[in-house]
């Protein structure tokens, strides 16, 4: 969806879409003039902006506001419902791309509404966008926000992180591989990003984890896999930045996929 120039392209066609996207599919960089609600109900779809990178596996629902340049990639076998939104219906979600957390009522109203087929302008779907935006409303966001660097030595170092988040490399040894001191990495992990390189790679990491637990991995298999070093560790990160135990995340995720796999 991008041009040959590399340039995020302009989107136009705004109509509801259910698919399916295999482990690693990818969407290129674009923007349209409309927002759009993103829901896995299978799998989980990581949404990347020029501010930072969302994760919305099956519990959760992503916003992208008007004109916010995105791309997407999949994780696991999944199954994305979008739903476009008009501008004159979005003065009540945030400004910037945004997950929340999808109570029952919001699944289901937002499944209906995608898997029947029906025109958004007749009354029923409109009662049903207009419980959808309610529940939205009262949802809880999902803080996991992982900012992006634009400096392109950081960002060197950050796409080695992301390529492998387990990876034990230190910022100097990062610095070593990429071309840069240790001592401007640090600087601008804290400038750019407002945190320091380990705070990052723990973010990156939890991140993952959500990708994990949903799929229905084990939490010591997570926490080893993600470069943990025990899983009381791991447990001890993931429920302060999450807000629950990953072993409470994995079963809420797990209940998701059940009612609507």
């Amino acid at each position: 969806m991008s041009d040959p120039s590399g340039e995020p392209s302009f989107c136009t066609d705004d109509a509801p879409l259910s698919a399916p996207l295999a482990h690693g599919a990818d969407v290129a960089a674009h923007f349209h003039d409309y927002g759009q609600l993103r829901y896995a109900a299978r799998g989980a779809l990581v949404t990347a902006t020029q501010v930072g990178t969302w994760v919305a596996p099956a519990s959760r629902i992503m916003w992208v506001p008007p004109f916010a340049v995105h791309s997407s990639k999949a994780y696991g076998e999944t199954d994305i419902r979008v739903l476009s939104l008009p501008v004159t219906l979005t003065g009540q979600l945030p400004a910037e791309p945004s997950v929340f957390v999808a109570s029952a009522l919001l699944r289901e109203a937002y499944l209906a509404l995608m898997s029947e087929g029906e025109p958004l302008e007749s009354p029923r779907a409109r009662l049903l966008i207009d419980v959808v935006l309610a529940e939205l409303a009262r949802a809880a966001q999902e803080p996991l926000r992982l900012p992006e660097p634009i400096d392109r030595r950081l960002k060197a170092v950050t796409d080695l992180l992301h390529m492998d988040p387990a990876s034990p490399a230190t910022l100097a040894e990062l610095g070593h591989r990429t071309g840069a001191g240790e001592r401007t990495l640090s600087r601008l992990f804290g400038s750019e990003l407002s945190m320091s390189f380990r705070q990052w790679r723990t973010l990156l990491r939890i991140q993952r984890a959500l990708i994990e637990l949903s799929d229905g991995a084990s939490v010591t298999d997570t926490a080893i896999r993600l470069g943990w070093s025990n899983p009381s560790s791991f447990i001890d990160a993931f429920t302060e930045l999450v807000g629950q135990t990953p072993g409470g995340y994995r079963s809420s995720a797990r209940s998701s996929r059940s009612s609507h796999g």
